[in-house]
């Protein structure tokens, strides 16, 4: 087989990274060619993204693959963030943080327009503050002229695939993050957006995953003779999309991508609308290959990250992987949190936030590093559990197993906490899956293989994975109910 080389731009919440994927003999190996970080600033009160920043460091990276012939390059980043573009094509602004303070106001006051029973319905996606219409809704009333000065909004990988190409589009796995998106006709929801005043001619062309959207420009190619021509294609552009692509989550397997947040959930053949779905909070995002992710936010790892950025601010600094080591030789259960308590959303001191949960619940405070990452391994177990219990009940079939794919499968201890607290074997890998379900669509795109069963099965060759299996499952029993009670989960 000859030799096809592929490049990824991941783009995470808390860095970026490059990663080059070569394609030999029927398996794939990555090399991760260039990292940076993606800093969030604040803008006169308000919370951004720098995107000029990141644009800069994808810039080098392309400088650093110069003498690499590649057969495509594509982009994924976090879902529900937008950019807006002028008439002549320019951004008109740093793109707003989806954690930014004005969005949980707006979704209160679009729900007082337009009843969260019909946005369900109209989009399949959960009702959570940073979705992008609640997002675009709060821009229509705070800042109504930069939004009338737009010709278009796109999604954060759309934008780079524009300055990447010229070409302006949504991709459909990122679009369905925006609860503006039918999800049986894969279109824009037109209705919704005029009930909240907001201009349908805003929405670009939805294409699919897969979708080659055109060679790379001249000028972002800077006279490279292997770059030149090179096509960009429309990944997965969604995170969580692009790594549910590059494993097998169906038919009774279920996916927890971990990370920053958690996205817990399987892929279906259609989107699950029902009434239960909505009660239960499940979001219908958007596959490969029209498939659905019916799944639901978790917070995930933001929680210890919140934790390491506090204790860095006293010149307190704990890598991962010794956080993990002394939360394994901490008690079990001693400190439970509903990791989605609307107070852990962007405290400005996550420990303390944890402390007050646990003092509204009448519970000890953590008293030790080690003990308040136990307290999130823990209590993320826990969660897990009650949403995978969720899930079956919403896809009226049991789940047999868990994939435990991104950075968060490297975490031993939460790896077997889960599968203790869930009573199922935990199947943890492969870490980058993000990137190489980029490189899986733009293999399938550019003709490499023949389907994403066969890129799938590439993958699983290239990247061993590890299983763990539940132990001393009656003890995570016995504090399911004080947990469900923390969560105001009353129900049986």
């Amino acid at each position: 087989m000859t030799r096809k080389s592929y490049l990824a731009f991941d783009l995470g919440a808390e860095s970026g990274r490059a990663v080059l994927a070569h394609l030999e003999g029927g398996l794939v190996r990555i090399d991760e060619i260039h990292r940076f970080a993606n800093t969030p600033q604040r803008e006169a009160g308000t919370l951004r993204w720098d995107v000029h920043a990141l644009w800069r460091e994808m810039r080098h990276a392309l400088s650093r693959v110069d003498e690499t012939a590649l057969s495509g390059i594509a982009v994924d980043s976090w879902g529900v963030d937008y950019a807006l573009l002028g008439a002549e094509g320019q951004l008109l602004e740093n793109p707003y943080h989806y954690r930014d303070s004005r969005n949980a106001a707006a979704m209160t006051a679009a729900l007082s327009i337009v009843p969260g029973e019909e946005i369900y319905a109209a989009t399949g996606i959960q009702l959570i503050p940073i979705n992008t219409i609640y997002q675009l809704f709060a821009a229509s009333r705070q800042t109504p002229s930069i939004l009338d000065a737009a010709e278009r909004f796109v999604m954060i990988p759309d934008l780079f695939n524009y300055w990447l190409t010229g070409e302006i589009l949504c991709e459909y796995t990122d679009a369905s993050t925006t609860q503006l998106m039918n999800p049986r006709t894969r279109t824009w929801s037109a209705d919704l957006m005029k009930r909240l005043k907001l201009p349908p001619r805003l929405t670009a062309p939805i294409v699919e995953a897969g979708t080659i959207i055109g060679p790379i420009r001249a000028d972002v190619a800077a006279g490279s003779s292997t770059l030149a021509g090179t096509p960009v294609v429309a990944s997965a552009s969604h995170d969580t999309a692009s790594a549910v692509a590059a494993i097998t989550a169906r038919d009774g397997t279920a996916f927890i991508s971990s990370g920053t947040w958690s996205l817990v959930g399987t892929e279906l053949d259609a989107p699950v609308l029902t009434p239960r779905a909505m009660l239960l909070n499940f979001s219908n995002e958007g596959g490969v290959e029209g498939t659905t992710r019916l799944l639901k936010n978790v917070m995930g790892l933001w929680l210890l990250q919140g934790c390491r950025r506090s204790w860095a601010q006293r010149n307190r600094q704990f890598a991962y992987g010794e956080l993990m080591e002394a939360a394994a030789r901490e008690p079990a259960f001693l400190h439970l949190i509903d990791p989605d308590d609307a107070s852990f959303a962007n405290p400005d001191d996550m420990p303390e936030a944890i402390d007050r949960f646990c003092r509204k619940t009448d519970q000890p405070a953590p008293s030790t590093p080690g003990s308040y990452a136990r307290t999130v391994f823990d209590s993320l177990a826990l969660k897990y559990r009650l949403v995978i219990r969720d899930l079956q009940s919403v896809i009226e079939r049991p789940i047999a197993r868990i994939r435990v794919i991104g950075g968060g499968s490297q975490n031993e201890l939460l790896n077997q906490l889960t599968a203790d607290a869930t009573g199922l074997p935990v199947v943890a890998g492969p870490v980058e899956a993000t990137a190489l379900g980029n490189v899986a669509v733009q293999m399938l795109a550019t003709g490499a293989v023949a389907s994403l069963a066969e890129a799938r099965a590439m993958i699983d060759r290239s990247f061993p994975t590890i299983v763990f299996t539940p132990r001393d499952v009656d003890a995570w029993n016995r504090e399911a109910t004080r947990f469900q009670q923390y969560c105001g989960l009353l129900y049986a």
